[in-house]
């Protein structure tokens, strides 16, 4: 019976934790590996135009953004159209589209919503005033153009 103490209390072994950062940066990985962030493809052909006085938006998150151009599907006609997310927009529907998407938004941030408008620079303004003209019936009041940044005139 000497092989059997039962009186010597043994210490349990301490827990190696030396691979612990291995794994924590092996998940992290993972993740970014398999995660994306939506993004919506243009369904039209958005040249913009060049502007010497550009500046950068700050807060992203309240941004939504409007394409204006004409399709890159030969199908969908040669006209100019409005693209919404990954959605094309009637004059009809904009309302409605603007108003649902400033519902989404936490009611903090719903003031202080911004449309930035990317329209091809082709593009007649007939379909800008009447998209402008909708925005305003949907509350959406500070609209914004995207340019790249040209040369200064001198």
């Amino acid at each position: 019976m000497g092989k059997f103490n039962k009186g010597s209390k043994k210490e349990m072994p301490e827990l190696n934790t030396s691979s612990l950062p291995d794994l924590v940066f092996s998940i992290l990985f993972f993740f970014m590996c398999i995660t994306h962030m939506r993004e919506d493809t243009a369904k039209v052909i958005v040249s913009t135009p060049q502007a010497s006085e550009v500046v950068k938006l700050e807060n992203k998150s309240l941004v939504t953004t409007v394409l204006v151009g004409r399709p890159k599907d030969k199908k969908l006609g040669n006209v100019p159209r409005i693209q919404f997310n990954d959605d094309f927009l009637d004059k009809d529907n904009i309302v409605a589209k603007m108003t649902q998407q400033r519902q989404s938004m936490k009611e903090v941030d719903q003031p202080k919503m911004q449309v930035s408008m990317k329209i091809d620079k082709d593009t007649e303004m007939g379909i800008v005033t009447e998209l402008k003209t909708e925005l305003r019936k949907a509350q959406c009041l500070k609209i914004s153009y995207s340019a790249k940044k040209g040369m200064r005139r001198k």
